[in-house]
């Protein structure tokens, strides 16, 4: 078809890029679109999720692709193509066709499935045995949480997603934070005080490892368990002290959610050590999490949950001194939607809110800190599951990423020939224009980004007025 004015950002219908052919978009990333596809030359191929670079030449393909071809395993998406796409003006975009897995977000699966202890058991079992395939081909994900778990709808098999955070031995470096990239509320303790001791000017990057990954998992079986994330680990917080290395850790899940049977949460708090060393291998925890699947008793088939009690909102755990008492009501009564202000949709509904530009007062800080990632993901492919806005503009594609990317946002003003932005407020970072947004750091909103320690949101243009509009007169702007 004819490639004039072809954009990787908004392709239509039919566009070919290498042997597939696009249906439709399906979601948006700082670094990369997904679109629905199939094989341009058979009539009965299966759908792929297309994952395509928004800038020339990204790096971060690459390094997703040779990780994916490392990992096989049935909880990880496969990898079925990567080549490069020519734009009309022949500079080469990487492209990724991975398996499109139709289900849905893990906590939004949960909470419509209603799942029991030993049907949660099973599911992280699978997503350790993941990991265990990753860090076995000399890999690492460092950014599971439930955003990148898809459990599919026709037999419950949890995937492993979105692996463009991901390294492996080898592997260049492509940022220079001493975070490695990753979400911040699933981070763990030791690399908060790698970070905290490190001088920011010389040390490289935390050396994540294995153990992360494994916190991470806890993290997120926490949350899948109680409807709330464990304390902050950001010394930060007044509740970070119960990770210091003499601390208690996380409150046991049964507190929370007395349904929960003894040895699930027994191996939530294994992962969650404040010692990495004995949260134990993701081997070893797939064959814990196997076996108490196995030997629990009758109390391991009740529903985690009640059917009907109020869809949980996303909120951070409160801290040990005021936890609330246990309850065996499944979603706990102070995690009902009036006691934020309103219910919360997640997964799809965090996706819609966040290209349409809406977004409540009342959010919790803590569900907007998960939706981050760390900045180099091509994009996540749990934006498979979510719907595309009709043309967003570029700034509000943004939402996934942490830290400023290392290039403007296409449209974004730029500074001058003296490196000066337009804008008294503006200041340019990366050659591009931004404006420091007020507030505390932990409370920086979606669309705007981290660059040393304070939130930017970027600069751009004031859309034209149709043609057909009338003309305003300057106090009217």
């Amino acid at each position: 078809m004819e490639t004039g004015d072809l954009n990787p950002a908004a392709l239509p219908p039919g566009s070919r890029v290498g042997p597939w052919r696009v249906l439709a978009p399906q979601g948006r990333g700082t670094y990369g679109v997904v679109y629905r596809a199939v094989a341009a030359e058979s009539e009965t191929s299966s759908l792929v999720a297309l994952k395509l670079a928004l800038y020339p030449r990204d790096e971060r393909f690459a390094r997703e692709a040779e990780l994916l071809r490392r990992v096989l395993h049935p909880a990880v998406p496969r990898l079925l193509d990567a080549g490069d796409w020519l734009a009309p003006s022949g500079t080469p975009h990487p492209y990724l066709a991975m398996q499109l897995v139709e289900g849905e977000p893990l906590y939004d699966w949960a909470w419509r499935r209603l799942p029991s202890s030993r049907q949660a058991l099973l599911l992280l079992a699978s997503l350790a045995r993941a990991l265990a395939a990753t860090h076995a081909a000399g890999g690492l994900h460092r950014d599971v949480k439930g955003g990148n778990v898809l459990v599919r709808a026709s037999d419950g098999q949890p995937f492993l997603t979105d692996f463009g955070c991901g390294h492996y031995l080898g592997a260049s470096t492509l940022t220079w934070q001493l975070f490695p990239p990753g979400t911040p509320a699933y981070r763990s303790p030791e690399a908060w005080r790698y970070v905290l001791r490190a001088n920011s000017d010389s040390a490289p990057s935390y050396p994540a490892g294995p153990a992360d990954d494994v916190f991470a998992l806890g993290v997120t079986a926490f949350r899948l368990l109680t409807g709330v994330y464990p304390p902050s680990t950001n010394p930060e917080d007044d509740e970070s002290r119960v990770w210091h290395q003499d601390g208690t850790g996380a409150p046991p899940v049964r507190e929370l959610n007395a349904r929960c049977c003894e040895e699930l949460g027994a191996l939530v708090r294994r992962m969650l050590h404040v010692r990495p060393e004995a949260r134990g291998s993701a081997r070893e925890l797939a064959e814990a999490l196997e076996q108490a699947a196995r030997m629990t008793g009758p109390e391991a088939e009740v529903p985690l949950f009640e059917r009907d009690a109020p869809r949980p909102v996303r909120v951070r755990a409160l801290p040990r001194r005021v936890a609330p008492r246990a309850t065996g009501r499944g979603w706990l009564p102070w995690l009902t939607a009036t006691s934020v202000g309103g219910a919360l949709a997640f997964g799809v509904g965090w996706a819609w809110g966040m290209w349409n530009g809406e977004e409540s007062a009342q959010e919790p800080v803590a569900l907007r800190m998960e939706e981050k990632d760390g900045g180099t993901a091509a994009v996540g492919d749990s934006a498979l599951t979510a719907p595309v806005a009709p043309a967003p503009p570029p700034s509000e594609w943004s939402a996934i990423a942490l830290e400023v990317p290392p290039k403007p946002f296409p449209g974004q003003r730029r500074p001058d020939a003296n490196g000066r932005c337009p804008g008294r407020a503006q200041v340019p970072i990366h050659g591009g224009c931004w404006i420091k947004a007020a507030g505390d750091l932990e409370d920086c909103d979606e669309g705007t980004y981290l660059y040393k320690g304070a939130c930017y949101v970027p600069v751009f243009p004031p859309p034209r007025p149709p043609i057909s509009s009338p003309a305003r007169s300057p106090d009217s702007r």
